[in-house]
């Protein structure tokens, strides 16, 4: 048996373990109990079918039972799968993979991460079961509604290293996106504004009072009599930026669901996708100290 200092959960299905600490000065007999207290939001049945697919581990890597006492000053392991998940039909592709990089190509409608509904059908858990790395992990991330380039550090020691670089706003990204063609409109220009969290709660607004703390660099490529595509260039990078900068000169992404309004639909509905795309990435590697310069396979097209 592993120690408690080396257990590593093993990657179950493409899925990781997720970790929860167990506080002192808790009054629960059990851990079942304690997770039915700490997670008010997840039903009691769904703990219990997890305690019964052996999906709960001690720090010691024991498997634990529904009636396995609580034990302060440790922690646990826990799996999440769904009993039923939407199925996304596109697929995503590695475009290139050094020792320290794998970088893929995301189609729209795909989760990175697992989240609320989604497990397998992410992009995260896709890539652990299609190459076995149970290290990858986001270095930053594209909405679900997003397709295009996304970069996955493979090693924890350099996974920093990578993340610092889009800290430091060194890593240059160009996005497409198909919208309204304003003629009266005039391009290049730079939108700047200041986002904050909107409601609901995952939207993002604008508040003019505030100072600048997004700006993004927007060019005309082409366009028809009522559609043009766009290319932008964010300097910085706040939730939802491309889609409210556009929504803000009063040309909303095409198939946009939350600008201007919110528009819920199916999760199974992946007739429109949202016409924004990450289409190229390049930055100077710190690691191999070379440029590297990616761009995406798909295609918006008017």
């Amino acid at each position: 048996m592993n120690t408690v200092e080396n257990f590593i959960p093993p990657v179950i299905n493409g899925v990781s373990a997720s970790k929860v600490f167990l506080p002192q000065n808790i009054s629960a007999p059990t851990i079942f109990k304690y997770l039915c207290q700490h997670f008010p939001h997840i039903q009691p049945q769904e703990w219990q079918q997890r305690f019964a697919d052996q999906l709960i581990y001690a720090a010691d890597g024991s498997i634990l039972k529904l009636e396995s006492p609580y034990t302060a000053n440790t922690h646990i392991f826990y799996y999440r799968f769904l009993a039923q998940e939407t199925h996304v039909p596109f697929q995503h592709e590695i475009l290139y993979e050094n020792e320290h990089l794998l970088v893929v190509d995301k189609p729209h409608f795909l989760t990175m991460t697992p989240t609320g509904q989604y497990v397998q059908e992410t992009l995260l858990v896709r890539l652990k079961k299609q190459t076995g790395y149970k290290d990858i992990t986001p270095i930053h991330r594209l909405d679900r509604e997003t397709a295009g380039v996304v970069l996955f550090s493979k090693k924890p020691e350099s996974r920093g290293i990578y993340q610092q670089l889009f800290a430091d706003r060194k890593v240059q990204k160009i996005y497409h996106a198909i919208a309204a063609y304003d003629l009266k409109m005039t391009f290049p220009r730079t939108v700047q504004l200041h986002l904050e969290k909107g409601q609901p709660f995952y939207t993002m607004q604008i508040n003019s009072e505030k100072p600048q703390n997004s700006e993004t660099l927007i060019a005309l490529l082409e366009h028809n009599q009522h559609y043009a595509k766009y290319q932008l260039k964010p300097k910085t990078g706040k939730q939802h930026q491309l889609r409210v900068h556009l929504n803000y000169l009063g040309i909303p992404i095409l198939n946009d669901p939350f600008y201007p309004v919110v528009a819920h639909k199916a999760d199974d509905d992946f007739e429109q996708p949202l016409q924004l795309l990450a289409k190229e990435i390049y930055f100077i590697d710190p690691v191999l100290n070379q440029e590297m310069h990616f761009n995406s396979k798909f295609e918006l097209t008017l």
